[in-house]
């Protein structure tokens, strides 16, 4: 793949965005001169539904964004990552979670029997703590669990489990610590029992910062409430590639899951990173939501690019941040059960995305990964749609509604959140005239030169892009859906742009720098070697510490 800049489909783009931008068309329009354009610019797969018709796109934008997909190799980029091609380039990896969760008999790492044996050994864990037969020192059942992990290791696992909160099971609770401040450890254990406390200790090289210091905390804290050092086996476990380390911390090798290089942390839930959510949902339900992450990636493998969700969205980040000039991409969901989603997909997104070298190690030549950010509807109409609707920025939103609530009592306050979610689309798409606005302050009674002054400021200009996806209810099957999705839309956005989704090395310059300046700040002489304003915040620290 070339710098796709160069290539024929990014000019034809660029000439056709200037020619929809100066007829001023907008989305609106488009729907005035298309009854039909809702089925046509709508897909489903399994219980979801991609709506992007409220994108200012027109067939000829469609189709030209088509052909950017096969200048860029899509179709060969998609038949390599299932193949188990190297496609994580700087690290010499096959990137291959979708090997967790869907049979790849054409791939060349045949890792088929590895994944079912951990999924196997997940299964008799939890079942062993389910049902009260994996016993704490003193010989109580387990109750309480605290996964210790931070990134691909904290954000996915408690994201899923939070959604999937109806169907916890009744007998355990689940916690996430990630976060070195000890507030964080210390006000989870507040209300833990050490007897019945299980740690999962979640880090591929079992010495990442966070989570090696927030499990040495965890072990005095278990030490110096009665733990017996002899049975540190029965209340840690470990999801790490380093069996050794895991070992000398006193995790009995049985209870060690495995992690591959072959599986990013952002993209290892489906692992036994995913532990967590197994013990708090069940095993059953950690292969349900397997299964519709396996729905998904056989959509995106099988399906053509007109009708494949994935590739659609991922398209329209390239339209939108490539030559509509946004920047940034609110992600929207109106459930609260998927309250963390938009903190996961930041990480997704963002570390994956966030790149400013090509494939080959060349510059880019046009914008990257967007800003990822929002919450949960409908909290965010109360404070930052205001900036989407009446704001100067370009921010592209993706809805997520929920058409069934599991709490059907309530069928029509749930009703009152899909009329608010459906109503955020279409403000954002029609906006409010200066007319229309000074109309209603007049049928209001108001003096007509206060309503045409006041007309000004209530003006919305509308015409901002978004997409809404529909899900049937929010099940564990659905829940894997849409995840996968997100993950395969980062893939297509990745191969448009020729920069590689899998590797993260800005994060680990921070960690680099963490290490010399962690010695700086326990040195018991003032800090002179780095720069004016790091020496001067390690020195305000340490007269006060």
């Amino acid at each position: 793949m070339t710098t796709p800049s160069r290539t024929h489909s990014w000019q034809k783009l660029t000439a056709h965005r200037q020619q929809l931008f100066s007829s001023g068309t907008t989305i609106a329009d488009l729907f005035t001169g298309d009854a039909a354009r809702f089925r046509r610019f709508s897909v489903n797969t399994g219980e979801i539904l991609l709506d992007y018709s409220k994108n200012l796109i027109t067939d000829e934008t469609t189709r030209l964004l088509l052909a950017l997909a096969d200048e860029a190799g899509l179709q060969d980029a998609i038949t390599a990552m299932f193949r188990a091609d190297v496609i994580n380039t700087t690290e010499q990896r096959p990137a291959l979670h979708v090997a967790l969760r869907t049979l790849l008999p054409e791939a060349r790492l045949n890792v088929g029997e590895e994944v079912q044996a951990t999924l196997d050994k997940m299964e008799g864990f939890v079942e062993e703590v389910q049902k009260g037969r994996w016993k704490g020192y003193t010989g109580k059942p387990i109750s309480t669990v605290i996964n210790i992990g931070i990134g691909g290791s904290d954000l996915g696992p408690a994201m899923v489990t939070a959604a999937l909160v109806n169907w916890h099971v009744p007998q355990l609770h689940c916690h996430f610590v990630s976060n070195v401040d000890p507030v964080h450890m210390r006000e989870t254990l507040a209300t833990a029992d050490p007897q019945t406390t299980l740690f999962i200790i979640a880090s591929k090289s079992f010495n990442t910062l966070e989570t090696h210091q927030n499990a040495a905390l965890a072990r005095r804290w278990y030490l110096d409430n009665g733990g017996d050092v002899a049975l540190i086996a029965r209340h840690f476990v470990a999801v790490t590639a380093n069996v050794r380390k895991a070992q000398a911390f006193g995790i009995d090798a049985a209870n060690i899951f495995p992690m591959w290089d072959w599986v990013g942390g952002r993209y290892s839930l489906w692992s036994a990173i995913g532990l967590p959510i197994a013990l708090a949902v069940g095993m059953p339900k950690f292969r349900e939501l397997l299964h519709g992450a396996r729905l998904v990636d056989e959509h995106f493998r099988d399906t053509p690019f007109e009708r494949n969700i994935p590739v659609i969205m991922g398209l329209l980040a390239v339209w939108h941040s490539g030559f509509c000039g946004a920047s940034s991409q609110a992600i929207l969901p109106y459930s609260q059960s998927l309250n963390l989603f938009p903190a996961f997909l930041q990480q997704l997104e963002m570390e994956s995305l966030g790149k400013s070298v090509e494939i080959d190690g060349s510059p880019v030549r046009t914008a990257t990964g967007p800003i990822v950010w929002g919450s949960a509807g409908t909290n965010g109409q109360h404070s930052f749609h205001q900036l989407l609707h009446q704001g100067t920025h370009l921010i592209p939103a993706d809805f997520i509604g929920i058409v069934r609530s599991v709490y059907g009592q309530d069928h029509d306050q749930h009703t009152h959140l899909l009329a608010n979610c459906f109503s955020q689309s279409q403000a954002l798409m029609q906006g409010k005239s200066e007319e229309e606005a000074c109309r209603e302050l007049l049928a209001q009674g108001r003096d007509e030169t206060f309503a045409r002054a006041l007309a000004k400021h209530k003006v919305i200009p509308g015409n901002k892009p978004s997409n809404t996806l529909l899900l049937r209810e929010l099940s564990a099957q659905n829940l894997g859906s849409l995840i996968a999705i997100y993950e395969h839309k980062v893939y297509v956005e990745s191969v448009i742009w020729n920069i590689n989704a899998f590797d993260q090395w800005g994060v680990e310059l921070g960690k680099q720098l963490g290490e010399k300046l962690y010695e700086a700040l326990t040195a018991t002489t003032a800090s002179e070697r780095f720069d004016a304003s790091t020496n001067g915040l390690i020195n305000h620290c340490r007269k006060r510490d």
